[in-house]
């Protein structure tokens, strides 16, 4: 018996378990297209519009919550790389709310320009590294078997 079987459906999960790490993986490719058009789009709102406030993105809040909660999902199967990823999901969340946040300090400043999410960009690509290396390991699994 699992110690979460009557909180969580854990043989629904089962049944997702063999694309799991794939979807995490095109959740991290979408998440990575979706911040670089939140920057554009905020950018065009800075430009065009006379007030100081940016809104968030919608298609990007909604991949970030997907992602989180497909880790989430993960560590309920593989505890292991389900909780590495989700630490790496989790801070990826975190640096995109200060960036934001940063964002809206530099709209408020008409002297600042609108720089990119390079904290954010820089947390996406080490939740794509993992995320690629728990997905596609089976392409290298014979080579890493020959030196282990």
């Amino acid at each position: 018996m699992q110690p979460l079987q009557f909180l969580v459906p854990l043989d629904a999960l089962e049944a997702v378990e063999p694309v799991l790490k794939y979807v995490i993986l095109g959740l991290v490719l979408v998440n990575i297209v979706t911040r670089l058009l939140a920057h554009r789009s905020h950018v065009k709102q800075v430009r065009d519009d006379d007030d100081e406030t940016l809104s968030r993105y919608l298609p990007h809040t909604a991949s970030t919550l997907l992602l989180v909660f497909a880790s989430f999902a993960l560590l309920l199967l593989e505890p292991h790389a389900g909780t590495v990823l989700s630490v790496l999901v989790l801070g990826l969340f975190l640096a995109d709310v200060f960036e934001f946040e940063s964002r809206q300090v530099e709209a408020r400043s008409k002297s600042l320009d609108l720089e990119r999410p390079k904290a954010a960009l820089g947390a996406s690509v080490l939740v794509l590294m993992y995320a690629a290396y728990q997905s596609l390991f089976f392409l290298v699994a014979d080579y890493w078997n020959l030196v282990v």
